[in-house]
């Protein structure tokens, strides 16, 4: 099944370490819940998989929760290994640039997708039909994800993320802290692959 990435990362500008390690610990029991609703479904099919049916389906409907969870915190903190790291060129940045008219106008677009009130994540996708990037506000990372897009980025919004450090109303401080530890090469490798 699935187990828990270790993540190298370094000490963060604006996010503590107690903040990075209860974010860790929620990702870690997203990880264990996939695992355990997988290795349960199939304990029920083979012990009576008609008789099992509701509890099997039931544990579907639960696994896209868990398995979204995991999923979206590995890219979460994949983006905040090795340390920060500028973007100056490449697919990636090229993207950007081409959608939202430059770098910075894509960093100020990504603070006010993230200023959307409410719970949930930013995510940055690429379109490979229009060979684009689309930035959307997901409410809840089982629910609203644009279909069949890989991620290039992700920004997790859930109080989790940050409240040992900031108030809700400071969310913004936290976007921008955020983004201020981004290694955008993990971003550009996602894009080059994609691309």
């Amino acid at each position: 099944m699935y187990t828990a990435k270790s993540f190298a990362l370094p000490e963060l500008t604006g996010i503590s370490q107690k903040q990075v390690d209860v974010h860790l610990a929620l990702y870690q029991g997203y990880v264990k819940h996939t695992s355990l609703i997988l290795e349960t479904i199939e304990k029920l099919r083979t012990e009576d998989a008609s008789g099992n049916a509701y509890l099997i389906n039931e544990l579907r409907r639960r696994l896209g929760f868990e398995f979204d969870g995991m999923r979206m915190h590995e890219y979460y903190f994949d983006q905040l290994e090795g340390g920060a790291q500028a973007i100056t060129s490449g697919t990636f940045a090229t993207l950007a640039e081409e959608k939202y008219g430059g770098w910075n106008e894509f960093i100020a677009h990504l603070g006010e997708v993230a200023g959307t009130r409410g719970i949930g994540w930013v995510v940055v996708y690429y379109d490979n039909v229009a060979n684009t990037l689309h930035t959307a506000f997901v409410n809840d990372h089982e629910l609203g994800q644009l279909s069949g897009l890989p991620i290039m980025l992700a920004i997790d919004l859930w109080e989790h993320a940050f409240m040992v450090d900031y108030v809700p109303a400071e969310k913004k401080t936290y976007v921008d802290a955020f983004l201020s530890n981004v290694n955008w090469s993990v971003v550009e490798a996602r894009a080059v692959v994609m691309v």
